[in-house]
C-alpha cells in the first residue's frame, strides 16, 4: 500500500511542478487520482485479511520481494528527482518507467484474484486509458519519439494482456529501461 501511496504522492508533486498548461496539471491530478484507488483497493484487501487472519488469498503469487524491492528503488529514486526537480519531458520518463513496471501487472493480477476476471480487464483497460493519455501527452509536449515508441509499445502489451494474447513465447517481457538516476 505504501508504494501506491508514493506514487500517489509523486503524480501529486508533478501536479505543483507542472501547474501550466492546464492540460499538463490535469494529467498528473488524473494519474494521482487512478493512484488512490490502486491504494484503496489494497487498503480493502488489509482489512479483508485483517478481519480474518486465517483467510489467505491466491491473488498475485507471482509477487515477490524481489519485486518490491525493484520498485520501491525506482521510486525513491524517482522521488529524490523530483524533489530536486525534473523537466516535463523527464516527469513523463518517470512515469513511464512506473507505470510499465511490474508491480502494475502484479497488481491487476492482485484484482483479478480478488474479484475476478470482470476486475481484471476493468483494471487493464484503465491502465491503457493512463497509458493512452500519457502517450498522448508526451507526444504533444515531450519532444521524444523514443519515449513516444516505449509508451505505445506499453500499450500495445497491454492490449494483448487484454485479449489473452501472449506476446511474449512463455516468457516475462523485459519491461521498459530503468530509472536511472540523473
Amino acid at each position: 500500500m505504501d508504494l501506491e501511496r508514493r506514487t500517489m504522492q509523486l503524480y501529486c508533486r508533478f501536479e505543483t511542478l507542472f501547474p501550466k498548461p492546464e492540460e499538463v496539471r490535469r494529467f498528473w491530478f488524473e494519474m494521482a487520482q487512478h493512484e488512490s484507488r490502486h491504494f484503496g483497493a489494497l487498503a480493502l484487501v488489509s482489512g479483508l485479511l485483517e478481519s480474518a487472519p486465517g483467510r489467505t488469498l491466491s491473488a498475485a503469487p507471482t509477487l515477490t520481494r524481489d519485486h518490491v524491492v525493484r520498485f520501491r528503488d525506482l521510486l525513491s529514486a524517482a522521488e529524490v528527482e523530483a524533489r530536486r526537480g525534473v523537466t516535463l519531458t523527464r516527469a513523463f520518463e518517470i512515469a513511464l518507467a512506473i507505470e510499465g513496471s511490474e508491480i502494475e501487472d502484479l497488481v491487476l493480477d492482485l484484482l483479478a484474484g480478488l474479484k475476478g476476471e470482470t476486475e481484471r480487464e476493468r483494471a487493464v483497460q484503465l491502465l491503457i486509458h493512463d497509458l493512452g493519455d500519457l502517450s498522448y501527452m508526451i507526444e504533444k509536449y515531450g519532444g521524444s519519439k523514443t519515449l513516444l515508441a516505449q509508451a505505445d509499445e506499453r500499450i500495445e502489451q497491454q492490449l494483448f494482456r487484454l485479449r489473452g494474447v501472449d506476446t511474449t513465447g512463455g516468457k516475462t517481457p523485459r519491461r521498459h529501461r530503468r530509472l536511472q538516476t540523473r
